[in-house]
C-alpha cells in the first residue's frame, strides 16, 4: 500500500510560488485552447492529457492529427519527443528504488515522469528517507498530472479569450522556467557543457535541418556533457 503520510507530502510539495507545477499549468492551459481550435472536444482534450501528460508531446499529437497523420506516424513523432524523459527516469529510479517497496509502484510512476515532476523530485529527495521516496514521488506525480488535467480544462474553457501570442505566451513559460532552472544548477562542467553547447549547437541545426534542430543540437550538447564529465570524474 501507499504511505500515505507521504504521498500527502509529496502532494503539498508543488505548492509554492517558485514551483515548476505553475509553470506547468501554464503550459496546459495553451494546450487546452489550442486543442480546442483545432477541433477537439472536451473529452478528448482531458482524455489526451491523461494519457500523455507531456507537453511536446501533447502538442505533437495534437498537430499530427491535426494534418490527418496516421496512427503509426503519429505514435512515432510523440515517441521520438518524449525521448527526452527516458534519460530522466534512468537519473531518477536509483534514488527511489528500495528493497521494501512493492514492483507495482515503480510500473505506476513511471507515467508521471516530466520535467515538472522530476525538478520537484530531485530537489527534495535528499530530505526523504529512501525507503519512503517512492510514496512521495507518487505524490508529485498525482499533483503535477492533476494540474495538467485541471489546466486543460481552463485552457479549454478560456480559449476564447486567449489570442495567438498569449497562447504560444503561456506555452513556452514550462520550457523557460526549466532552462533557469538548469542555469541555476550550473554548479558543474557537465552541466554547464550541455546548456552552453545545446544553446549555441540549437540555432546553428536550425539551419541546417529546423525540423530536427532541437533534438540533434540536445544529442550533441548531451553527448558532449557526458564525455567531458566522465574525464572530469577520471581526474
Amino acid at each position: 500500500m501507499i504511505n500515505k503520510k507521504f504521498f500527502f507530502k509529496g502532494f503539498k510539495s508543488v505548492k509554492g510560488i517558485d514551483s515548476p507545477a505553475f509553470a506547468l499549468g501554464a503550459s496546459f492551459v495553451a494546450i487546452g485552447a489550442l486543442l480546442k481550435n483545432l477541433g477537439f472536444s472536451i473529452q478528448e482534450s482531458i482524455f489526451s492529457t491523461l494519457l500523455t501528460y507531456a507537453l511536446p508531446g501533447s502538442l505533437v499529437m495534437a498537430e499530427s492529427m491535426f494534418i490527418g497523420a496516421s496512427l503509426l506516424n503519429i505514435f512515432l513523432a510523440v515517441w521520438l519527443v518524449n525521448a527526452r524523459l527516458y534519460p530522466m527516469t534512468v537519473s531518477l529510479m536509483p534514488l527511489l528504488m528500495h528493497k521494501n517497496q512493492s514492483r507495482w509502484k515503480y510500473y505506476l510512476s513511471c507515467h508521471f515522469i516530466a520535467v515538472s515532476a522530476w525538478l520537484i523530485m530531485k530537489s527534495n529527495y535528499q530530505k526523504i528517507e529512501k525507503k519512503n521516496r517512492i510514496d512521495f514521488w507518487i505524490g508529485i506525480g498525482t499533483a503535477t498530472w492533476s494540474i495538467a488535467i485541471l489546466s486543460t480544462v481552463v485552457g479549454y474553457l478560456a480559449s476564447d479569450y486567449l489570442n495567438k501570442d498569449m497562447m504560444i505566451g503561456l506555452a513556452i513559460v514550462n520550457p523557460v522556467y526549466f532552462m533557469c532552472m538548469m542555469i541555476g544548477a550550473m554548479k558543474n562542467l557537465q552541466i554547464i557543457t550541455s546548456v552552453i553547447f545545446g544553446s549555441i549547437l540549437g540555432p546553428i541545426f536550425y539551419f541546417i535541418s529546423p525540423e530536427w534542430c532541437i533534438l540533434f543540437g540536445g544529442l550533441v550538447a548531451g553527448t558532449v556533457a557526458y564525455f567531458v564529465g566522465e574525464k572530469d570524474y577520471g581526474n
